[in-house]
């Protein structure tokens, strides 16, 4: 088989994903509105995830501080794998297992959206953190793939990517965080963000 051949079923599978995943667009629409409402009563989105999850929790909380595409307030976002410190410590002085829940037991109350990445619906982290988000009153959002697992026991809200490919999860993850700072921006366009 050729590299393009190799390259080609990638993208047909990329595809098929992407296609298949277009269902869950009520679901994202439900998840972006309750983003919107948090913000609009001067909540916040925390948001936290492993390794490729980790860098989108990153990107997403940079989408609000910064801007997607219109130019607005930075809004509040905290993505709790950037402080490498507050990480570390965390893991050495409790466990891994505990990063985000202390985190989220510090940072989030009753405003706010907590939203755990995990392509496999297993890290033990991810789901301590929704649980201690629903403890603290915040609403607990899980981005999954195909079987949501523990992670989508612990949340009030489940995203479940139609596949069990770590790749093609964290592909549609990132378009449906994208699809979210559009709702945001148009939010912010028609007057949700009076702040």
């Amino acid at each position: 088989m050729s590299d393009v051949d190799t390259y080609r079923l990638e993208w047909d599978e990329h595809l098929r994903v992407v296609t298949a995943a277009t269902s869950l667009l009520p679901t994202l629409a439900h998840m972006a509105q309750a983003v919107c409402d948090a913000l609009g009563r001067g909540g916040k989105l925390i948001v936290f995830g492993n390794g490729g999850s980790a860098a989108d929790a990153q990107h997403f909380a940079g989408e609000l501080l910064g801007r997607f595409r219109a130019d607005r307030r930075p809004l509040p976002a905290i993505a709790l794998t950037s402080d490498a410190s507050v990480v570390t410590c965390i893991a050495n002085d409790f466990s891994y297992e505990d990063v985000f829940a202390r985190q989220v037991t510090a940072h989030a109350g009753p405003d706010d959206v907590v939203l755990g990445m995990t392509t496999s619906g297993r890290s033990e982290n991810v789901i301590r953190g929704l649980r201690a988000a629903r403890e603290r009153g915040a609403l607990a959002i899980a981005w999954t793939g195909h079987d949501p697992g523990p992670a989508g026991e612990a949340a009030d809200l489940v995203l479940a990517v139609p596949s069990s490919t770590t790749a093609r999860i964290q592909e549609v993850h990132t378009l449906a965080m994208h699809t979210v700072c559009v709702a945001i921006d148009a939010w912010v366009a028609a007057g949700g963000d009076a702040a």
